[in-house]
């Protein structure tokens, strides 16, 4: 039996269409490339995230690290430290950075009190001779420390904006322990 020419037609069509192998690059580049594309940018995301973090941790540092170096400090002096801190992070933004510095005392007994402490708004976070926690290996009996806590807001550039509630903004948060370096302490007449 022999089939009516359109049929025949159609047949060969479609043979020839399903031999053809023109085109399946573009289809399979069409179906990968968004894939590579959030790679690319969660990529850039994490490395930017990562700088930010590494700089807060530096920041951080640097300040406990300049604050133990001295014998005796101010609120006007300690006001000066949030410019060292943002200065660290540059060309990043640092809006809404906060920065906290706490004179700590550890008694003979080995219990640590706020002696005094700083933040940035030129107020006192923490009462003076309060408990305050520190870490285990640096509780050692008639010491002083001074811990600084930074926070600096990273707010996302591209990656999936709509996927962290309200305003795709992480937190990064740093403390940092030094011990004093001159004398027993370091004061701080008006904090």
């Amino acid at each position: 039996m022999r089939l009516p020419r359109t049929v025949r037609r159609l047949r060969a069509v479609i043979r020839r269409f399903a031999g053809d192998r023109q085109g399946v690059g573009a289809i399979e580049f069409a179906i990968v490339f968004p894939i590579l594309v959030m790679l690319y940018v969660g990529a850039f995301e994490i490395t930017v995230g990562l700088s930010v973090s590494s700089r807060a941790t530096r920041s951080a540092a640097a300040v406990a690290d300049l604050v133990t170096q001295q014998q005796s400090v101010t609120k006007s002096w300690l006001s000066d430290t949030p410019y060292i801190a943002a200065a660290m992070f540059t060309p990043m933004n640092t809006n809404g950075m906060t920065m906290k510095v706490t004179g700590i005392t550890i008694d003979a007994a080995a219990n640590p009190t706020v002696k005094w402490s700083w933040a940035q708004d030129n107020t006192r976070p923490y009462a003076a001779n309060a408990a305050v926690t520190v870490p285990t290996d640096l509780k050692k009996a008639s010491t002083f420390l001074v811990r600084t806590e930074l926070t600096v807001p990273y707010q996302l550039f591209l990656f999936a904006p709509y996927l962290l509630p309200n305003n795709s903004t992480i937190t990064i948060s740093r403390t940092y322990y030094y011990r004093q370096r001159q004398g027993d302490s370091v004061t701080c007449s008006d904090c």
